[in-house]
């Protein structure tokens, strides 16, 4: 548990444009928001393609949809403390 705080990665640049830092933000008994410029990877190194520019990934382990969330931790009851 990361206290309630967001994990923020410095700016950095590529091709000579400042990218915005990644952020990953644990929700109280919910998923992790990451935002910012990321790349998500299967356990086999392969990209997993995103949709959205902010993603929220499972931390219950009950989504069928992981890594990603689909709020089944709400009906589960899923608690971080």
């Amino acid at each position: 548990m990361l206290g309630g705080r967001s994990l923020v990665a410095p700016r950095w640049r590529r091709e000579g444009h400042v990218v915005n830092p990644t952020t990953i933000t644990p929700y109280p008994n919910g998923p992790l928001l990451v935002r910012g410029a990321f790349a998500l990877q299967d356990e086999d190194g392969e990209p997993v393609p995103r949709h959205r520019r902010t993603i929220a990934l499972c931390r219950c382990g009950l989504s069928s949809i992981k890594p990603l969330c689909d709020g089944t931790h709400k009906a589960a009851g899923f608690r971080t403390d």
